[in-house]
């Protein structure tokens, strides 16, 4: 952190990786708090000499700034004060003739967790806003287990029968997936031999056990609840826009799976099947539709990279899969170890559950190490779409996948590149068009660039520079962007003819417009818009139109009524060239006079 950047932070808000203290002649003893909460969590800033006043930061110095600064620093290396060696990153600056330290904490590795005070594990703090929070007793046991060096799902388990805690259809299913995608191997037809072989089952003092792999895959039933008390997944199929929804509504198809993983994953095609646009077939030595089209493999390796990660030993939270008409949500008990910059690189990750992984693997129903988000990422931008959204939170160990059926260029975004007369490739476009379509502050980081299918951070900050260049991008720092005010305002302002929003949703399975304004009249009108057309008389206000429809949410109306009235030519403004005008109108034009009458 250079001294702008800090001073930038400081005119914002103190926030999950950034903490001050006044720190005036000496370490704060809650300083050690801040550090325990950041090495359990994802890293952060602690920054000495800085105080708050009326709700605002401000500089108010380190008067003995060699003391401060050698006590922390060997507080940190003393192992007295926290279990663990704490190498920060000391910075030290002078404002204004005031001394003040920025210290980088980094997160800790996933054996080191968790970092604690006074030699008491009941002392581990994380990370959560802008405080710093005490464990609790669950959340703590999720950071022991995880730091485990004999990993939860290889744990054998000495009371389980193992001849009779295995699903034998279920076995004979795997081992004939294996048998077509490893045809090298020596074929074993011994459900227990075979488990046995690839250490599903071990020998130990002469006795056959089975590990918790091994029943959580291919378990009976009421064995692979006996070790998962609570169900492996929660599948929600919800008909309406996830802006729309509350907790209170019921869904429309839901199926909470309590079977064993791989029935799980067979009984999650299935009914995926039941929804898809088109009919298709499936491999059936990978269940993996034969023309691989890009919205199943999103859905594909999201689903699956949900039951390989998931923290099984979490007994007091499920994952869960809701399918929105706008959005398909995947969240899951456990945090991811990597970065979210990590995760979409094309590397080897350290993972929760490696023996259930390399099941998965063996008979193709994983890609290969390190590559599953990027295949996400990869194919819903082939859609067109914005990018994936993750919420890898580590205070709460717990990770969140969000699809978004939401195109990433809209018209209005083409008619914005076209009033300014940029000439930008499709890479170019596709970062400004994510940046103008961030809501508030149109910030975006190198990680959100390479989210557009960017492989690596080199090429992402190629690309940034160069719209800096044509001042469509400003640095706000060395991995962050922003699009320049008057830009902004501009684009809002942006009059496009024919559409009422700049908003295009795409359908949850073929990735087709639904919705929007395709600067096309094709003669062809949605059931929405003929209901539209029989309510129009005259010339009528938005608002008008929107009750005489009996339509309560204004989003919904434009993307579904409005907008494509207009694309379609059977409605037209009165004021064309000022669409935001508080006197705006609408009404029929002669084709919608003809349908109208035909629909009537």
């Amino acid at each position: 952190m250079n001294q702008d950047e800090l001073l930038a932070r400081l005119n914002g808000i103190e926030w999950n990786d950034f903490e001050c203290k006044r720190a005036q002649r000496g370490v704060p003893e809650d300083a050690y708090k801040t550090v325990s909460a950041f090495a359990n969590t994802a890293g952060g800033w602690l920054v000495f000499g800085v105080s708050e006043r009326d709700e605002r930061l401000e500089i108010s110095g380190v008067e003995t700034p060699d003391k401060v600064q050698n006590d922390f620093l060997a507080a940190l290396r003393g192992g007295q004060k926290l279990n663990r060696v704490i190498a920060v990153e000391p910075h030290r600056y002078e404002i204004d003739g005031k001394h003040v330290f920025a210290f980088h904490v980094p997160e800790a590795t996933r054996a080191d967790k968790p970092v604690y005070l006074k030699g008491d594990p009941r002392q581990s703090y994380v990370r959560r806003g802008a405080g710093d929070e005490q464990c609790t007793q669950s959340e703590l046991e999720r950071l022991l287990r995880d730091a485990s060096q004999e990993r939860y799902d290889g744990m054998v388990l000495p009371d389980m029968p193992v001849d009779r805690c295995f699903d034998l259809d279920t076995v004979k299913w795997y081992q004939a997936q294996f048998a077509r995608r490893n045809p090298e191997h020596k074929e074993i037809a011994d459900p227990t031999e075979f488990l046995l072989n690839w250490n599903f089952i071990v020998e130990q003092a002469g006795t056959l056990l089975p590990t918790r792999a091994g029943v959580l895959l291919f378990g009976e039933g009421r064995y692979v609840r006996q070790i998962l008390p609570r169900p492996v997944l929660d599948y929600q199929r919800i008909d309406t826009a996830f802006e729309h929804w509350s907790a209170e509504q019921r869904w429309h198809d839901r199926y909470v799976f309590e079977e064993n993983i791989f029935q799980t994953w067979q009984g999650l095609v299935a009914r995926y099947m039941r929804i898809a646009e088109h009919p298709f077939s499936l491999d059936p030595s990978s269940l993996r539709r034969t023309d691989d089209p890009p919205d199943y493999v999103a859905f594909r390796e999201a689903a699956i990279n949900l039951l390989i990660h998931q923290d099984y030993g979490d007994h007091g939270r499920k994952a869960s899969i809701r399918l929105f008409t706008d959005r398909t949500i995947f969240w899951n008990p456990g945090d991811a170890f990597a970065t979210e910059a990590e995760l979409l690189d094309p590397t080897e990750k350290e993972v929760r559950n490696p023996s259930i992984v390399k099941a998965f693997r063996r008979i193709g129903l994983s890609d290969q190490a390190g590559t599953g988000i990027r295949a996400i990422f990869r194919n819903w931008h082939e859609l067109g779409r914005v990018p994936p959204q993750l919420n890898n939170d580590k205070a709460r160990k717990q990770f969140e996948l969000v699809l978004l059926n939401q195109l990433l260029v809209t018209e209005a975004m083409q008619h914005f590149r076209q009033t300014i007369g940029a000439n930008l490739n499709r890479e170019q476009a596709d970062v400004l068009a994510l940046a103008l379509g961030q809501p508030d502050d149109g910030r975006i980081s190198l990680t959100d660039i390479r989210g557009l299918g960017v492989a690596t951070t080199q090429q992402a900050r190629r690309i940034a520079d160069f719209l800096v260049q044509q001042q469509l991008l400003q640095a706000v720092s060395d991995t962050l962007f922003e699009v320049p005010e008057a830009l902004r305002q501009r684009f809002a302002g942006a009059p496009v003819a024919g559409t009422g929003s700049g908003t295009q949703q795409a359908k949850p399975s073929t990735g087709e417009v639904t919705g929007e304004v395709t600067g096309e009249v094709t003669g062809e009108v949605t059931g929405e818009v003929r209901k539209l057309l029989l309510v129009m008389a005259g010339e009528m206000k938005r608002a008008e139109i929107q009750a005489a429809l009996g339509l309560k949410h204004e989003d919904h109306f434009r993307d579904a009524y409005l907008s494509p009235a207009l694309a379609a030519g059977v409605i037209e403004m009165t004021i064309p060239d000022k669409p935001r005008s508080s006197k705006q109108r609408y009404r029929l034009t002669a084709k919608g006079l003809a349908l109208q009458g035909k629909a009537q």
